[in-house]
């Protein structure tokens, strides 16, 4: 069995993203099992896990842009910017049509910046903001810049999902791309402010993580050791071949010779070797005449 490499997994609504990786350190028989991006405990969608050494990997994965698609419902607000929580405030008077939406979705593309909802992951002197709104006690999140690529209405959808704490006015299916960061709830709150009414947002689910589909990934019940994919075919970096001598050479942590061009280099010169068996061993950086080991990520001799 290959030792190291990633799981994508198909988290649904109302899994947490720890229990959902859980069942993996059993079916592959490891602690080591990390992932690239959290999903919140009601959105559903694409999870990549990394196993073994590939966990060294996932911050290539987690600087990755994001795709999602979710459900804005406009005309009131909850203390989680769910469409389930505790109702702050409900609006009696708003009603927002799509062409009105689509006229104020202009100012959420391209660079922005938005605070985190309170129900976050986000640290404020070492404590994560949701523990500490549990906890009812009071501090201040700032803004920080993210990047909106695409935001598009697919369509108008009346439907809320049940426990709905206010009423909604009007609600929309959207979809989004952006950078790693982005809070989809907090851009509904904000799009609501914009429109001059509440907004908060249900049906999130994450499609799409670089260039990995949710559509190629399978439900935790569904994984078995033959779903653990090699680094190369989760990260676009290009794959060098090595001889049996070369991997030797990388395995000890030392650099190789490397006349030969590399095409399809990203702007850090990233690269895979792959030894003579067929598994990727290392992530490595090309320079020119050498390629110098980065991380190491094959199985131990």
């Amino acid at each position: 069995m290959k030792s190291s490499g990633f799981v994508l997994l198909h988290k649904p609504a109302g899994l947490t993203s720890f229990n959902a990786l859980f069942p993996l350190k059993r079916i592959f028989k490891t602690k080591r099992v990390g992932h690239a991006g959290t999903l919140d405990l009601r959105a559903s969608g694409l999870i990549v896990a990394g196993v073994q050494r590939a966990t060294r990997l996932l911050p290539y994965i987690e600087s990755s842009d994001k795709f999602y698609t979710f459900r804005l419902h406009l005309g009131y607000s909850t203390e989680t910017l769910e469409w389930d929580g505790p109702l702050i405030k409900q609006d009696t008077s708003t009603s927002i049509s799509k062409d009105q939406l689509d006229i104020v979705l202009d100012q959420f593309r391209g660079a922005i910046t938005q605070i985190p909802p309170n129900y976050s992951a986000v640290k404020v002197n070492g404590v994560r903001a949701s523990d500490l709104t549990l906890q009812g006690k009071a501090f201040d999140l700032k803004s920080r810049p993210v990047h909106i690529y695409e935001l598009e209405i697919i369509q108008e959808n009346p439907e809320v999902p049940l426990n709905a704490s206010g009423t909604a006015y009007s609600s929309f299916d959207i979809k989004c791309h952006c950078s790693k960061g982005t809070y989809i709830r907090s851009l509904c709150r904000d799009i609501g402010e914009a429109l001059g009414t509440l907004g908060v947002v249900s049906n999130i689910t994450r499609t799409q993580i670089g260039n990995i589909p949710l559509e190629k990934a399978h439900f935790t019940e569904e994984i078995g050791v033959e779903h653990l994919l090699s680094p190369d075919q989760v990260l676009d970096f290009p794959v060098l071949e090595l001889s049996s001598e070369q991997s030797k050479i990388i395995r000890n942590g030392n650099w190789i010779p490397w006349k030969s061009a590399v095409e399809n280099l990203g702007p850090d010169s990233h690269v895979f070797l792959k030894a003579a068996d067929g598994e990727v061993i290392s992530l490595s950086r090309f320079e020119p005449g050498r390629i110098s080991p980065k991380l190491f990520i094959g199985s131990t001799p």
